[in-house]
């Protein structure tokens, strides 16, 4: 038991060392986004935006009825990801699902609760980063990681039932030759709204569990 909990320390601590890593790449990257004049950020959305409209057209994806033009949908999707706090993280965090249905509606319905399964396991993602992280910096044991990384990965329904108001940015479809419909979305969630959310998912499996753990997390994370 005890050399299986030397190997996991010692794998969160690489994955540690790793995320903090890719943590400055991303955080100077967003910097250097953050410093941009609002012409260079609209310049810099609506050529990214311009590059996937195009290769949405060229498949047949077409604006849904009542939507925005798909291109300026997606100039509003990218400057919304180029959006960061005073903490350089995201404002928002995107998720994105396609489904195929027989009629218009069933699809859009689909696939709107598969992006939101989407985003749940974006900050599902997000929080095991954090907390194998904090094991890299020696503030939260290898058991104890385990423990709270069990309760994220449990967390995930709650996470997604959690997730309220979100905003649709990118909603577009095709007609299949069999007639049937196939929608493409694209939603937006406050970050912080997110991770509120996943930190009450996360503690109520944790207090569920017995796991006094909850405590810990308040102290060393904020929770």
């Amino acid at each position: 038991m005890k050399k299986l909990v030397l190997l996991f320390a010692a794998s969160l601590f690489v994955s540690g060392v790793a995320y903090s890593q890719s943590t400055k790449e991303i955080r100077e990257e967003r910097e250097a986004i953050a410093k941009m004049s609002k012409a260079a950020l609209n310049d810099k959305a609506t050529k990214s935006a311009r590059k996937e409209a195009k290769e949405l057209k060229k498949d047949g994806w077409l604006s849904a009825p009542g939507a925005l033009p798909i291109d300026r949908q997606l100039d509003r999707s990218y400057l919304m990801q180029y959006e960061y706090d005073e903490n350089m993280l995201p404002k928002y965090i995107m998720g994105e699902a396609m489904s195929i249905g027989r009629n218009y509606d069933a699809a859009k319905m689909q696939a709107f609760e598969l992006a939101k399964q989407n985003l749940a396991g974006q900050i599902q993602t997000e929080i095991t980063a954090l907390i194998e992280n904090t094991v890299a910096n020696e503030q939260l044991g290898a058991e104890q990681a385990e423990s709270v990384t069990r309760s994220v990965m449990a967390a995930k329904n709650l996470i997604s039932q959690s997730i309220g108001r979100t905003i649709t940015v990118v909603e577009v479809y095709r007609t299949l030759s069999n007639k049937n419909k196939e929608v493409l979305l694209r939603i937006a969630y406050n970050s912080n709204m997110a991770m509120s959310a996943a930190k009450k998912a996360v503690k109520k499996d944790l207090e569920q569990r017995g796991d006094n753990l909850h405590e810990k997390l308040d102290e060393i994370l904020g929770w």
